[in-house]
């Protein structure tokens, strides 16, 4: 697929195109698309579904199902001409313009007759008499004035229109004529033609004789047909969701696929993620197909094949014929460990007691059927199997069936390994089984009402949990051992498989429950109902975080491995939709819905670019979350600390240390050529001496005071000591890297050029960060590197050593506050371990 055009608002009827533009139609509106993508034009004027079109020149054709026939002008929109025809005398059934014919079409009719007009002058110029049969198709023969005409009885009339003379007839056994197509410019006359059933007749025209067929081409009727022109390629498509390019290279004629994109034709029934990397969708659909859908690109897509009771049968006697086919798939499971080595995915059909197993890399069925023993030579038509599991080993399948019997079999070999129960599992049918991550346990739901736990090993009942209601279906998620379990009475419920206890319970559908499936982290639970809703579950708060409508109910969901989509399949829906988890990309309020919460209907997912008012709206919603940023301090009572990295404070009393490990062994080498330092001031912020003017006479007395110049943290204590504000000068210490900490504290003592003072004021501040508990381990640590540097002069002053008597007693009480705390966390914690829960 080369691009893909915005979607129209209904399903598209009618399709053309011509060099620039592309025409497309439903109900009874016509748009034109520029580039394969955006609507550039709109014509509006039929009153009834159009069902054919003709691009001619600058004029676009149509005609509706009420015989009313426009030409259009393609660029002004305007209605060049328009028809009306007599149903009961020209119902027109197909319209074609011959080549080289100026301004005339040919229209084709129900009552067998053709009519030639001339669109310019709006003239009948001729009207053929027809074969009294109706005609279906028109196409245009590569020589001029001849016109293939397909017929509702199956016959093919190759006509010259300039002498009304019939050159050749044909007919095929397969009913009507649905599309004709020539192959053209390559030395080969040949003439397809497509019938309802989906086979393919292929006439030689110069010896006018059926050259071979192509049966089963599609399993529903061709619906179109055309030869790439100069290539042996025929390009097909039908009602059955393929579409199919045929190469013609080899012996006898007929033609084999070259390329296929196809999906399925009925309506997936089930849908689950395969594999880790959240690539690979497989898809199970009321068509007997099991598919894979890659979310990358669709060159990715495969599919594994239809259900077969005979494969070898089944191929000789075709699709049409084929009376082994399995029914259609009701549940799956798949494994990508071991998948190279043997099937990997197990399925159960609508019933019918066999499993099948299917192999993902040969994209096939698998080599076993699996079925209990006493059942290997009759079926019995009231037992059928209706949930299936298989191990993340992928080495054993768990299969339940309707009788409550629950089976497990190898996967490798397809032996049968025992049951669980003496003679079943449970008294009613089967509604959904798991097995565990470690492969340790088995939990089976019967409709009876009750959920049992069973060691996969041993085959022995390990507990069981009666339910409020009869189960409709569970879903385990491996990683976090959270079972889901859905009710008939449209009710959820989530049970711990390790404490064996419902946890959580959850209602709001108004519907049977689909499906369910759980985010990655196990955190979320989405689950669809046929109330047309689909409600996400927050596990951990309890509550309902989104819940929006859709127009057909979703019958099967499944999230991806890595948690960037959800896919859906829908009732009476041939597609697999993806939506997009917002919360991956932008910020998403998780707050539960109110009580009254009405939620809106959702378009599906599609390519065009979201528009709806309800998309709007529910962005508003979202955008109402502000995004909480944590306080410095949460409480005034709570000890808080600081954000500063370690290497800032834990190694202030550990200096010396460093620096002897850190001097290096040999002495500093000095360059050969120093370079130039600018002179800058002491200080944190750097600045540069101003040059001094040069003076003749020059004085030799040095001045001290230059050396003794206060710092920043120096003048900001000296400051503080008259306004009690401490801010300041604590910013500028938690700045600074630890050599300079060590470097200023010392500088506050008198012999650093300091004053006692200033070392009260340090004290103070030193005080305030423990009144305020925050900051925490800054205090301890710029007070324990204060009193290493300064313990004699502190000793020897009364009014340092009443403030150091203050912060002691202080220090004390905080820290006997925080021991109590510590020491009841870690009796707590060792409680944890060692306990037996």
């Amino acid at each position: 697929v080369r691009s893909t055009g915005n979607t129209l608002p209904q399903d598209i009827t009618c399709l053309a195109a011509d060099r620039m533009l592309i025409f497309a139609s439903y109900d009874n509106v016509l748009h034109a698309l520029a580039r394969n993508k955006e609507v550039v034009h709109t014509y509006e004027g039929h009153k009834a579904r159009i069902h054919l079109l003709q691009p001619f020149g600058d004029h676009i054709i149509s005609v509706d199902v009420d015989n009313v026939l426009i030409v259009w002008n393609i660029q002004s929109e305007e209605e060049y001409l328009q028809l009306d025809f007599d149903k009961a005398t020209f119902t027109v059934s197909a319209i074609l313009h011959p080549s080289t014919y100026l301004n005339k079409i040919l229209l084709g009719s129900e009552q067998g007759t053709l009519q030639l007009w001339n669109i310019r002058s709006n003239k009948l110029l001729y009207s053929f008499p027809g074969w009294g049969l109706a005609v279906t198709t028109l196409a245009q023969a590569p020589a001029v004035d001849v016109v293939a005409v397909g017929l509702v009885s199956g016959h093919i009339i190759v006509h010259n229109i300039k002498f009304d003379e019939t050159l050749m007839k044909f007919q095929q056994d397969w009913g009507p004529i649905t599309a004709i197509s020539f192959r053209t410019a390559d030395g080969h006359p040949i003439m397809a033609a497509g019938s309802p059933v989906g086979h393919i007749a292929l006439w030689d025209l110069e010896e006018k004789k059926l050259m071979c067929q192509m049966q089963d081409a599609h399993s529903t009727a061709i619906a179109g047909m055309s030869f790439v022109p100069g290539e042996p390629l025929l390009i097909t498509n039908g009602a059955d969701n393929a579409l199919r390019v045929w190469i013609f290279d080899g012996p006898g004629g007929a033609g084999r696929v070259l390329r296929n994109r196809m999906g399925h034709s009925a309506p997936p029934t089930k849908i689950r993620y395969h594999g880790l990397n959240g690539e690979q969708i497989l898809s199970a659909g009321q068509d007997g197909t099991l598919q894979s859908f890659s979310t990358v690109h669709e060159k990715f897509n495969k599919s594994l094949g239809r259900g077969s009771i005979n494969k070898k049968k089944s191929k000789k006697k075709g699709l049409k014929l084929d009376t082994m086919a399995l029914p259609p798939i009701t549940a799956f499971a798949s494994e990508v460990a071991h998948q190279s080595d043997w099937d990997g995915i197990i399925a159960c059909h609508q019933g019918y007691i066999t499993c099948t197993t299917w192999n993902y890399q040969k994209t096939s069925m698998g080599a076993h059927k699996l079925r209990p023993e006493e059942f290997s030579k009759h079926k019995p038509i009231d037992i059928h199997a209706t949930a299936v599991d298989i191990t993340s080993c992928g080495n054993f399948a768990v299969i339940g069936l309707s009788t409550g019997q629950v089976d497990v079999y190898n996967m490798q070999s397809g032996i049968h390994r025992g049951q669980y129960g003496k003679d079943k599992a449970h008294e009613g049918a089967v509604r959904g089984l798991a097995v565990d991550g470690l492969n340790q346990l088995v939990i089976t739901a019967g409709s009876e009402g009750l959920i049992k736990f069973w060691k996969f090993k041993t085959k022995d009942l390990v507990y069981c949990t009666e339910l409020s209601s009869s189960p409709s279906g569970i879903l385990l998620h491996r990683d976090s051992g959270i079972l889901g379990i859905a009710f008939d009475d449209f009710t959820i419920s989530v049970l711990d498989i390790e404490t064996r206890k419902i946890v959580r319970t959850f209602s709001g559908h108004h519907g049977r429950i689909n499906d369910m499936t759980f985010s990655p982290d196990g955190r979320w639970l989405i689950t669809s109902s046929m109330d047309c809703s689909i409600k996400t579950w927050d596990l951990p708060s309890g509550c309902l975080i989104d819940s929006f409508l859709v127009d057909s109910a979703a019958v099967s969901l499944t999230m991806s491995p890595t948690g960037d989509f959800l896919a859906s399949a829908h009732v009476d829906d041939l597609g697999i939709y993806l939506w997009s988890n917002r919360a991956l990309y932008s910020l998403v309020s998780l707050r539960p819905l109110p009580a009254d919460y009405e939620p809106s209907l959702v378009a599906l997912p599609s390519t065009c670019p979201m528009q709806d008012v309800d998309a709007s709206g529910d962005e508003e919603r979202y955008d109402e979350m502000i995004e909480y940023v944590s306080p410095a301090q949460l409480g005034e009572q709570l000890v808080t600390l600081s954000l500063l990295p370690e290497s800032r404070w834990k190694n202030l009393l550990n200096l010396n240390i460093i620096k002897k490990k850190n001097k290096p062994r040999d002495p500093p080498k000095v360059p050969k050529s120093a370079p130039f330092f600018i002179p800058t001031l002491p200080g944190l912020i750097p600045r540069y001496i101003p040059p001094e003017e040069e003076n003749d006479a020059q004085s030799k007395v040095v001045n001290l005071g230059v050396l003794a110049q206060k710092s920043d943290f120096y003048i900001r204590l000296e400051e503080a000591l008259s306004t009690n504000e401490y801010k300041a000068p604590l910013d500028l210490l938690k700045s600074l890297g630890p050599s300079n900490i060590e470097i200023e504290l010392r500088s506050l003592a008198p012999e650093g050029g300091g004053s006692m003072e200033v070392m009260l004021s340090f004290l103070r501040m030193i005080e305030m960060m423990l009144n305020k508990k925050y900051n925490f381990e800054l205090a301890q640590a710029y007070l324990a590197l204060f009193l290493k540097l300064h313990l004699k002069i502190l000793s020897s002053e009364p009014n340092l050593l009443e403030e150091l008597s203050k912060l002691s007693m202080q220090l004390e009480e905080t820290w006997i506050h925080l021991r109590a705390l510590f020491n009841q966390s870690l009796c707590v914690l060792t409680y944890m371990k060692s306990a037996l829960l």
